[in-house]
Order: C-alpha cells, then structure tokens, then sequence
C-alpha cells in the first residue's frame, strides 16, 4: 500500500499542500503583525519555522527522492533542494519584509520542485 502511495505522487501531492499552508502561514503572519501585535508573535515563533522547514526537508527528501530512484530525473530535486535553501536561508533574517519574501520564494521553488517530480514520466 505504501508503495503505492508513493508511486501515485501522494506525497508530492501532500509536500505541495504542506508548502500551500506555509504560504498562509507566512502571509497571515505579516497580517497579523501588522494589525494585532500580541497574536501574531505566536505565529512569528521560531519555533514553527523550525518545525515547518524540518517537515518540509522530511517530505523533500522521501517524495524528491523517490521521484530520482523512480524516473531517474534530477532537476525536480534540484529546483526542491533549491527551495529548500531559500527558506532555510529565511530564517536567518530579522522578522519582517524581507523574511516573508524569501520563505514565500522558496515555498514557491519547492512547490514547483515536487509539481515537477509529479509530473514527470519514463
């Protein structure tokens, strides 16, 4: 069953679902900085960065990875792994503008990383 998972880009599926909610997560943010201080400190947290990029690094390796060893193409997991720079890239900037721009750039390049492993056939 898990094979087939795999096989059926599920988890490509499931990596760009995940790198759609980061987006959110990362506009909401900047909204709620801007309008409510106190609660959008909770979504600013490094903490949920932390784990977001470790989740986004878990699902890249298993759904990019499996894309190689299955079709063999390297350039979904080289457009993933880029992206995976730029957001972990984005954690070393201060909170703010150009935070947001370079997560929203790299959620952006790995969402295009895994649509390209989906799409790609033998």
């Amino acid at each position: 069953m898990f094979a087939n998972v795999m096989r059926n880009g599920a988890m490509d599926r499931l990596a760009i679902g995940l790198s759609g909610l980061c987006l959110v997560h990362c506009l909401a943010s900047a909204i709620f900085l801007a309008l409510l201080a106190s609660a959008g400190g909770l979504l600013v947290s490094p903490m949920v960065h932390e784990l977001g990029l470790s989740l986004a690094i878990f699902l890249g390796v298993v759904a990019l990875g499996r894309g190689i060893a299955e079709h063999g193409f390297m350039m979904p997991s080289s457009v993933g792994g880029m992206g995976l720079g730029v957001m972990a890239g984005s954690l070393t900037l201060p909170h703010g503008g150009a935070e947001v721009a370079y997560t929203v750039l790299g959620v952006l390049i790995l969402a295009l990383g895994h649509d390209l492993n989906r799409r790609a056939v033998i």
